[in-house]
């Protein structure tokens, strides 16, 4: 009897014993789990970059290689850098082509990348300007805006030399004007940082999610950064403002005679704005070159035609020869490849040769409403209201002779979703 209570006991403790081992197995394996589950949310992974992302949103900062699907297979970057229509960017170029219109990625390769923008900063410094400014207000040029480093472009102002706001800008924009910067933020903001915060802020508003900046002129320092995808995003914000985009094409201005200097005359450092470079490139409506050391020559420049406007940005080139070549090349595939054409009252833009027929529609409901969603090859052209259809005419039994039937006088327009949209890049999704 006492045998069998000792074994009765023995098996009570081999009992205990496992089930303590089994839940001491799971709690060692849930925590394993939830510590690589949290491991690999934080890897630096490469993502592929689909063309149906829009500029508006984020996708990640740092992303070492994309890729940008389209209908032609050669739309792509992948980490070979596999060219464009013939466009090669070297190893270390970053660049991208943007539809404008619709917000819309044709080509990238390292657009998330950080990168030295230089002079390209100056973009911004011109959208505040144009923004809080009085572009007819006589500022005094400050002695601290003057001689800011060796090297540095400048057009030369005097200290108490008396100019105004839109003869600063042009001195800005067109000859890039480090002295002009530093003048034009010292007059916004009060103080070059308040300017420089207030950079920052504006930065944030259009969606830029990996830029930072320093200074309103782009010279060198290692917090002040930028990405191709977020200079994109700030050119575009310029460019819708009518003033910004005039004085960006302009290609020489003179600033004239001063309290203290003589006439200044200025022309760009844009070779695709210039009709005498034989860079020049037919429907550019501007741009912004940059170059320093660490940063090698930057551009950001749009062109336009046919109501289709395209922007172009390329970094860290060996030479500005570079950029232009690269920029000429992307524009010449966009507008050679694709068209655009109305669907149900809206434009949108498809690859050469495509018409309406061609698009399958896809019908959904949205606040009550109905819309027709296009799309082609499988792939978003865009989304417009559904015509309201024609009303049926009431039948009347023996109508009386001469009086016409009111059937009403519905034409059924189409109207358009209007696309939420900040200063930055519109969230309107379209084909590429």
């Amino acid at each position: 009897m006492k045998f069998i209570n000792k074994l009765s006991s023995l098996n009570k403790w081999k009992k205990t014993l496992l089930l303590t081992g089994i839940l001491v197995f799971c709690t060692t394996l849930g925590a394993t789990a939830l510590f690589f589950l949290n491991r690999s949310s934080e890897l630096d992974l490469t993502f592929s970059y689909d063309v149906s992302d829009v500029l508006y949103g984020t996708h990640g900062a740092q992303i070492a290689d994309q890729k940008a699907d389209s209908f032609a297979s050669s739309l792509c970057v992948a980490s070979q850098n596999v060219g464009l229509d013939g466009v090669s960017l070297g190893k270390n170029t970053k660049g991208a082509l943007f539809d404008l219109d619709h917000g819309k990625v044709l080509f990238a390769q390292g657009m998330h990348e950080r990168a030295y923008p230089a002079s390209i900063t100056k973009i911004m410094t011109g959208i505040l300007a144009v923004k809080y400014g009085n572009m007819d207000e006589v500022i005094t040029v400050p002695e601290n805006a003057l001689n800011l480093e060796e090297g540095s472009t400048e057009i030369g102002f005097r200290p108490g030399d008396q100019i105004t706001l839109n003869e600063l800008l042009h001195g800005l924009l067109v000859y890039s004007g480090n002295d002009a910067a530093m003048t034009i933020a010292q007059y916004i903001g009060g103080t070059t940082e308040q300017f420089v915060e207030m950079m920052n802020q504006k930065a944030q508003k259009l969606g830029c999610t990996d830029t930072h900046f320093t200074n309103a002129s782009g010279l060198p320092d290692p917090n002040h950064y930028t990405t191709a995808h977020d200079l994109a995003k700030i050119l575009r914000a310029g460019l819708r403002n009518n003033r910004f985009r005039k004085v960006l094409q302009t290609p020489s201005y003179t600033i004239p005679a001063t309290n203290l200097s003589e006439a200044r005359n200025l022309h760009t450092h844009m070779p695709l704005i210039a009709k005498e470079s034989n860079l020049y490139y037919e429907g550019c409506i501007g741009g912004k070159t940059g170059n320093t050391n660490d940063a090698g020559h930057t551009l950001a420049v749009a062109a336009e035609r046919n109501g289709r406007t395209y922007i172009a940005v390329t970094l860290r080139a060996a030479d500005l020869g570079g950029n232009c070549t690269d920029s000429r090349a992307l524009f010449d595939y966009a507008f050679n490849s694709f068209d655009t054409i109305d669907v149900s009252g809206r434009a949108v833009t498809v690859p050469k040769g495509v018409t309406v027929s061609d698009l399958t529609v896809q019908e959904i409901e949205k606040n009550g409403k109905i819309y027709n969603r296009y799309f082609y090859s499988g792939q978003y052209v865009g989304m417009a209201a559904a015509p309201e259809p024609t009303p049926v005419p009431e039948v009347v039994e023996n109508p009386p002779e001469n009086n016409a039937i009111d059937q009403g006088s519905s034409e059924g327009q189409a109207s358009i979703i209007e696309e939420e949209e900040e200063d930055g890049l519109s969230t309107m999704s379209k084909i590429l």
